[in-house]
């Protein structure tokens, strides 16, 4: 479940543990309620409407990128391809015939650039027909898991979304910070995040956004930190806890 940044705002201030500040001794570290989110999410719709021929993937499949997801029903776009390849090798061969006749005058240059012409056309239609195919196979496009599947064979898709994916290596840790800590936070910062439980454990994290503009109506800040996840053992969704550890 992903959540607005207004709402994250209010429930992490709610929620938000900070040690008190003394005016005596500086601070040690800060700690924060966070919650841990996908790096990025993608939703998987279609280039061009059509009929999904076959889809590759379930909920919680991991997939790596590249990695084909659905094809849709390609036999139009594959017969015009066989259709154009077939006009160009008939060019080439109808341009190596008269390649003789050329040489020995029979032929003049103008009738000699219109077959080259003819089949350097020839090759634009096939490039663009087989262009027009690679768009009934979809791919995806990042290392991650299937969060979400709507599609099956023989539905047809378009511009709606019918797949969501999510890249879980790294995770974003995301954390709305009280403005009073404002200066105290920045990029590059390393830190520790400590996963609700079952999860539990403590892992190294680094600060990679630092929000130029504090919301007024909350006097807060936000901030994002990278969380390596190489295995793809943490999940995203869950709260968590970050301890900033203040420099001296």
């Amino acid at each position: 479940m992903r959540f607005s940044a207004h709402t994250l705002r209010v429930w992490m201030l709610a929620a938000m543990i900070c040690l008190p500040v003394s005016s005596e001794e500086p601070l040690e570290f800060i700690e924060l309620e966070g919650i841990i989110e996908p790096s990025e999410v993608v939703a998987v719709s279609s280039p061009v409407p059509g009929v999904l021929s076959e889809v590759l993937v379930e909920r919680g499949d991991f997939v790596k990128k590249g990695q084909v997801l659905v094809r849709l029903v390609s036999g139009v776009e594959q017969a015009a391809v066989k259709l154009a390849q077939a006009r160009t090798e008939f060019g080439k061969r109808k341009l190596e015939r008269n390649e003789e006749l050329y040489r020995k005058e029979l032929i003049s240059v103008n009738d000699k650039d219109e077959l080259s012409t003819e089949v350097n056309l020839s090759e634009l239609q096939e490039n663009e027909a087989a262009e027009r195919l690679k768009l009934r196979t979809i791919s995806s496009t990042i290392d991650g898991v299937i969060m979400e599947r709507l599609g099956s064979a023989g539905e047809y898709v378009g511009e709606k979304p019918f797949l969501t994916l999510a890249k879980i290596n790294p995770l974003n840790v995301e954390v709305v910070v009280p403005v009073e800590h404002l200066g105290l936070i920045t990029k590059g910062m390393a830190a520790t995040v400590i996963p609700e439980a079952p999860v539990g454990g403590e892992f190294p994290v680094k600060v990679v956004i630092v929000d130029h503009v504090v919301d007024a109506a909350s006097g807060t800040f936000g901030v994002r930190l990278a969380l390596s996840n190489p295995d793809n053992t943490l999940h995203a969704g869950i709260k968590c806890r970050v301890r900033f550890t203040r420099k001296d």
